[in-house]
């Protein structure tokens, strides 16, 4: 009888399960999906109920096989790709390209990979879940419908290549109107007043002017600072109020997806992407020594905070051991979650608590070990005691002013002493201060008052971590999907990520609102929100499917009927701007080319000026100076159409070109020294020389000057000088690891080289 077969994802997992499973079990892989929809068409028949028309992914018929033939006669399969909608699918396209006559199929779910965390799963094998699959085909269909259909629209009215997506252009949307907040914010002025005294017994203490006359006070220039500076030389300052008390400060809960990727964005400077990988490394199982994987981490996509009794029980045994009674809970501590659907996994935690980062420490990478360590802490800390915090606060009057100050020391430090969220530690660093024993009506020395002028700021661009929050926050797209979603947005040149902000690029802009102005409710934030709560609500078997995908392409068909004709075009006319050419005085438009957006002018053909482009902090339109050559009229005909040439200036000097352009594109380089060189062309009866250029992909190389006559070209730079051997016009730099630098001839078969 043939042994049943386990079937993962990752390759990695086979290694971990085969240590502990492999002489009961045949184990593969499926490296990822191995069914999906057709990549050249939109494979959904949307008038058979969306039926999805898939098909094997391109490469994975292998896979396929080795599956078949690993299955072998097996009777049993157990189908344990991740524990999530995505591994849902894979597990039902295994079962399906599977299925044989007896055959049984069983669902395992490995939330984590050590002994007992593999025994347990396989011990307790659970049915497919439908409802899962259908949540992750309606996610795929929506996502198809959307993509496949407006992304052609993008292709027909600004430039090929471009993709808008059901998720991906709503994060583009929140970049782009951030960066209009950006713009439309108008600076104001204003002032504050910070005092330093002393009392009885030190430490000197400052303490920050807040009220007049008991109503909050706003200093709004110069003036008024120096007339309250005025008001306050002669003032005695008393101590009002005095506020003592002792705040108790609990632990935030392990971490869930999002909050992982916040805090290593922020702590670790990783991307999200980088974090969701490290991850899966640890998930997936480490060497603790020879033939020992071991998976460190549990499933690292979840939405959940709980975690098991077991662990908590643990993390208390080693906060004890470690730290002292004090620091233990006589009760493990349990959070609540937010929503109840996304609750099949625990949050993420240490397999075992006992495993320290010191302790494995030796066996990860610096990247592994960083991630592994604040997973850790994070866990551990939430199974600490509470932190306890002497906080205390004085009014201070001044004749009709008020100044506030305040301080905290850490009566008992608590989870603290292990870990503090990035916000936490901003916090902490905010509420830093220790001021003297002070006493209500006892009077105080002032040593100074410092005024200082401030300008308000604009909304902060959105960093990585302030994206995902946001996202999060307004419910659009799930964790496991924002590593995804951060890579696509940038990889489609829609924003770009300058000193770790998101910035939106002009094609983003340009594409953000077409979409915006043509597709208002589907690219909408709480639409997108609506529709990530009903796929929730469809593997809690609380909506159907079809239900939800009729709602949604009814309307949306009929918009994007009109849309094909009535979405405005921009391609090849562009996007009007305030500003007038310089040549014609019609106006500038902003056109998107291969190398990107230009400016150029309405009147084209007739007219042909165009320049680069840039806008300033409010987000006005600015020329690129130019300091422009006017065509030089020449004698000579076009070889190809007999008009006029005309000698212009170009990137790479001066060049002939024809006046019939563009119905004539005729060119000729006049260029010979391109970057210094003096160069004929080598070739026999070429009358060019040769010109430094740039290929594409932006690599240098040397060519003639008079191509497309002559089509000499070299990715080594010549030299004129001839060859002592064969005489061949010219030597070429060359340089290898081994010989350095040195000139050679390019003939091969005379072989000379000389030193450089």
């Amino acid at each position: 009888m043939s042994k049943p077969l386990l079937i993962v994802e990752s390759p990695t997992k086979v290694k971990t399960l085969k240590k502990y499973i492999g002489k009961k079990f045949n184990i593969a892989a499926t490296v990822g999906h191995i069914i999906d929809l057709p990549p050249k068409e939109l494979g959904i028949e949307v008038e058979n109920s969306f039926k999805p028309k898939y098909t094997t992914i391109p490469g994975k018929a292998k896979v396929i096989t080795a599956l078949k033939k690993a299955a072998g006669k097996a009777e049993e399969i157990y189908l344990a790709p991740d524990p999530d909608r995505e591994g849902e699918a894979i597990a039902w396209h295994a079962a399906d390209v599977l299925k044989k006559k007896n055959r049984k199929f069983y669902r395992v779910l490995f939330h984590e990979l050590t002994k007992n965390g593999i025994t347990e799963a396989i011990e307790s094998p659970q049915e497919l879940n439908s409802e899962k699959y259908e949540a992750q085909q309606a996610r795929r269909i929506l996502d198809r419908l959307v993509g496949y259909q407006v992304s052609p629209l993008l292709w027909r009215k600004v430039k090929g290549g471009l993709s808008a997506g059901r998720v991906q252009s709503v994060s583009v949307r929140i970049i782009c109107e951030r960066e209009r907040e950006i713009y439309a914010f108008e600076t104001e002025e204003y002032w504050s007043l910070t005092a330093t005294f002393d009392a009885p017994t030190p430490p000197p203490f400052e303490a920050k002017l807040v009220k007049k006359k008991g109503k909050k006070l706003k200093i709004p220039n110069k003036e008024a600072s120096d007339q309250i500076l005025s008001d306050l030389e002669k003032a005695d300052y008393i101590i009002d109020k005095l506020v003592k008390k002792t705040t108790k400060r609990n632990p935030l809960p392990p971490f869930t997806t999002s909050k992982l990727q916040q805090d290593a964005i922020r702590k670790l400077h990783f991307t999200a992407k980088k974090t969701m990988t490290v991850a899966q490394q640890l998930y997936e199982g480490i060497e603790l020594g020879p033939g020992e994987p071991v998976g460190l981490i549990t499933y690292m996509r979840t939405d959940s905070t709980r975690i098991a009794m077991e662990a908590a029980v643990e993390a208390k045994d080693l906060v004890t051991k470690k730290f002292g009674a004090d620091y233990a809970l006589p009760k493990p501590r349990f959070f609540k979650n937010k929503n109840k659907t996304q609750d099949a996994h625990e949050a993420i935690r240490p397999t075992s608590a006992f495993n320290t980062p010191d302790d494995v420490r030796p066996y990860l990478s610096k990247d592994q070990f960083r991630l592994y360590e604040l997973i850790w802490k994070r866990f551990v800390a939430s199974q600490m005691a509470q932190a306890l915090i002497d906080q205390t606060s004085a009014a201070i009057k001044a004749g009709d002013y008020t100044f506030n100050a305040s301080g905290s020391i850490i009566k008992f430090p608590g989870y603290m002493t292990l870990y503090l969220s990035a916000d936490q530690e901003i916090e902490s660093q905010k509420k830093k201060g220790v001021l003297p024993e002070l006493a209500e009506g006892m009077k105080l020395a002032l040593k100074k008052l410092d005024p200082k002028q401030h300008f308000t700021a604009p909304p902060p661009r959105f960093t990585e971590a302030s994206l995902v929050k946001e996202l999060e926050e307004n419910g659009i797209g799930r964790p496991s999907t924002y590593a995804a979603i951060l890579s696509t947005i940038r990889a489609k040149g829609y924003v770009d990520l300058l000193k770790g902000s998101f910035k939106p690029t002009e094609l983003g802009f340009i594409v953000n609102d077409l979409l915006v102005e043509t597709f208002p409710d589907i690219f909408n934030v709480d639409f997108t929100a609506k529709m990530e709560n009903n796929l929730d609500l469809v593997e809690a078997s609380k909506a159907d499917s079809i239900e939800i995908l009729s709602d949604f392409y009814t309307p949306f068909k009929q918009v994007l009927d009109t849309a094909s004709d009535k979405m405005t075009s921009i391609k090849g006319v562009g996007v009007p701007t305030p500003l007038e050419c310089p040549d014609c005085k019609k106006v500038l438009h902003i056109k998107v080319g291969k190398s990107g957006p230009f400016l150029a002018c309405e009147g084209y053909p007739d007219c042909k000026f165009s320049t680069n482009y840039s806008r300033d902090e409010k987000g006005t339109v600015v020329a690129e100076k130019q300091n422009r050559v006017a065509d030089i009229p020449t004698d000579e005909k076009c070889e190809k159409c007999e008009k006029p040439l005309v000698i212009k200036q170009g990137k790479y000097g001066p060049f002939m070109a024809c006046t019939g352009f563009p119905k004539c594109k005729n060119t000729r380089s006049l260029s010979v020294n391109g970057k210094g060189l003096d160069i004929k062309c080598p070739e026999d009866g070429c009358d060019g020389g040769i010109a430094e250029k740039k290929s594409k992909r932006g690599k240098i190389f040397y060519g003639c000057t008079n191509y497309p006559k002559c089509t000499f070209a070299s990715w080594d730079k010549p030299v004129a000088k001839a060859c002592p051997a064969c005489s061949a016009p010219l030597l070429f730099e060359k340089s290898t690891k081994k010989e350095g630098k040195f000139l050679a001839c390019a003939d091969k078969k005379c072989g000379h080289k000389e030193p450089n």
